[in-house]
This record gives structure tokens, C-alpha cells and sequence, in this order.
């Protein structure tokens, strides 16, 4: 008896628990700059992101330097920032300077994975 209340006891946690484990079929998001942000808070945005992740990829000469502009440099910075630590709303926030997007805004050979 205490065989079969386990079994099912397992099968009613593994059934209640099954949401859980589909996280990994969320859909993919970025974080990109907001169109209508300031450039000194862009700048301050590419600073603080570029201290916690290597923005290389945007560098002249890289697959993301063009556009050379805050809009384009900023967004990039930003969500290698946010891919970086989890893809979690609170880090693509930048002082309400940002959004999450779920369209992929990658251009070219600049890949925003």
C-alpha cells in the first residue's frame, strides 16, 4: 500500500509541477534602447553596461559598429548586459531608458545573442 501511495503521490507532483519545467520554451527577448532616450543617458547606459560585459562587438572594425550612433552602440551594450545576467525585466530597465523587445534585433553579421 504504501508502494502505490508513493507511485502516486509522485505522479500527482510530477502533474502539478509540469509548468514549471517549460520555462525553457519561453519565448526569446532583448533589451534595446528606448527611441526617444536622451544621449547623455545613453552614454551613461553604454558606460554601466560596458563595465559588466565585454562591448568589443561594437568597436570599429566589428560586426556591430555600424551604425555609429548612441541609439545603435547603446542597444547593443544594454542587452548584452540583460542576456548577460538572465534575461530578467529588472535588468533592462536603465532608469526607464530601455524595452524588451521580442523581435530579434539583429542586422547584418551583428548578432544580438
Amino acid at each position: 500500500m504504501a508502494k502505490a501511495s508513493l507511485t502516486l503521490f509522485f505522479l500527482l507532483l510530477s502533474y502539478f509541477s509540469a509548468p514549471f519545467w517549460t520555462l525553457a520554451d519561453e519565448p526569446k527577448t532583448w533589451c534595446v534602447a528606448k527611441p526617444s532616450s536622451d544621449n547623455t543617458i545613453l552614454q551613461q547606459n553604454i558606460n554601466f553596461a560596458c563595465s559588466n560585459v565585454d562591448c568589443s562587438i561594437f568597436q570599429e572594425g566589428c560586426p556591430c559598429f555600424s551604425p555609429n550612433n548612441l541609439m545603435n552602440h547603446a542597444s547593443i551594450a544594454m542587452n548584452l548586459y540583460y542576456q548577460s545576467k538572465g534575461r530578467n525585466p529588472w535588468n533592462c530597465h536603465f532608469g526607464n531608458s530601455a524595452l524588451v523587445v521580442l523581435t530579434d534585433p539583429s542586422y547584418g553579421s551583428c548578432n544580438y545573442d
